[in-house]
């Protein structure tokens, strides 16, 4: 009797190996729109290969949707399987929903990742806590409408003296040829925090100086005298100089896009993921140069800026939380981040084929110029994201009403940002 019984759980099991495999669906939210879709879409096939049945999902959304979607989402237990986004914007997450996983064990459970550096992990931990897996590092370059630039000498500006005389040029100069006065010098954005210091960040960084706004120590960097150079010849693009559209004080990121891609910006920011889409013929046709931001001084080296690190996390609440972790350490694979440099023109590893890429996202991917990264104040100081409100207040007064002192307006400015930044300390 125990033979037959054997035998029979021994053709049971034989019958359920040859079923199909269960399907399954794992859900994953960004805001890296159809580039990102496409990508996910790629990295379901090739998860596929190894986890048979399982299919991968993303939604893209606006980035001010994402966060509220996933923020509701984790507060609800609702959450998706995984959200996918910049790392500062999961730490908004983690912060208001404290339901983002430590990721620590797993990445240290992956055997191949010695490609990711200490400042990677570094960037990934939040309060103790490695909040996302390191998949994408983002470059952002400066970047110059190439044909624009052929009409006006041809040489990629590296010094601000350059930016300016080319801002003029692009400014009045019909450099489109349209025989209308609708170009700009630069395209930037200034309507909430994030978009002005952003912006502020990029020259900064990208010109060799580091901390903003603040360092790690907690000292005000503003009013020192290489910061303050760069902080007020940046204001007067907005104000004094006039190479922005009039209404650049209420332009987001959608608004900057526009300007963009609407080829009447001369001068701009080129993220590692606009590559792709601005390749295309029915945008600007790959009429662009990138290149370090500029040089504010001879005697410091200019550099693209790694302005943050997109990545990964699990939400505590995932539906499919075990599963949900597999794909997370799959997204490391050669595989994987080889579909994420061809679909969204980033990644992490450095032994991935970059020859079928264009010229302008091999810039990127190959990164042979300098490189400087973003500090992340957000994860040093709680208090940030409330003291950078302030001074975007302070910078936006300055921009509508330009005062006749700037170096007066600076010296006020960093004296208020210390008074608040040491009450928020307590």
């Amino acid at each position: 009797m125990g033979t037959v019984r054997n035998l029979l759980v021994a053709a049971v099991a034989v019958a359920a190996s040859l079923l199909p495999a269960k399907a399954q669906q794992l859900t994953v939210w960004h805001d890296l729109g159809d580039n990102g879709v496409k990508w996910f879409e790629a990295l379901s096939a090739e998860f596929a290969r190894t986890k048979p049945g399982v299919t991968v999902r993303s939604q893209s959304f606006p980035t001010d949707q994402w966060f509220g979607r996933v923020i509701s989402a984790l507060n609800t237990d609702t959450a998706p399987d995984l959200v996918f986004n910049n790392y500062e914007r999961v730490i908004r997450v983690q912060t208001q929903t404290n339901k983002i996983m430590d990721l620590t064990a797993l990445t240290a459970a992956i055997a191949d990742k010695s490609f990711l550096s200490e400042d990677d992990l570094r960037v990934a931990t939040f309060k103790g806590r490695q909040i996302i897996i390191p998949i994408q590092r983002v470059q952002m370059a400066f970047g110059v409408r190439k044909s624009w630039l052929d009409k006006n000498g041809g040489k990629f500006p590296e010094t601000w003296d350059e930016v300016k005389t080319l801002a003029a040029a692009f400014r009045d100069k019909d450099p489109d040829g349209n025989g209308q006065a609708d170009t700009f010098g630069l395209a930037l954005q200034a309507a909430k925090p994030r978009d002005l210091i952003h912006m502020l960040d990029l020259f900064t960084f990208g010109s060799g100086l580091r901390h903003t706004l603040i360092d790690p120590e907690g000292k005000i960097t503003i009013d020192q005298p290489a910061h303050a150079q760069v902080l007020e010849e940046f204001l007067k693009t907005y104000s004094t100089y006039k190479f922005v559209a009039p209404d650049t004080i209420n332009h987001s990121f959608n608004e900057m896009y526009q300007v963009i891609e609407g080829g009447r910006g001369g001068m701009f920011r080129v993220g590692d993921w606009n590559v792709r889409k601005w390749d295309g013929a029915n945008v600007l046709n790959g009429d662009f140069v990138s290149g370090p931001w500029p040089k504010f001084a001879a005697d410091r080296q200019n550099a693209v800026v790694i302005g943050g690190m997109r990545g990964v996390a699990v939400p505590e609440n995932s539906p499919n939380k075990a599963l949900a972790q597999e794909f997370a350490a799959f997204m490391l694979t050669k595989a994987a981040q080889q579909a994420s440099l061809e679909n969204v023109g980033a990644g992490v590893r450095k032994d991935l084929d970059v020859s079928k890429l264009s010229p302008r996202s091999q810039y990127f991917a190959k990164a042979e110029h300098r490189l400087a990264a973003y500090d992340f104040p957000e994860s040093i100081h709680p208090f940030y994201p409330e003291l950078e409100a302030a001074f975007h207040r302070k910078l936006l007064a300055g921009i509508s009403n330009p005062p006749a002192d700037w170096k007066a307006f600076i010296a006020e400015t960093a004296r208020e940002m210390r008074e608040l930044a040491a009450k928020l300390k307590g």
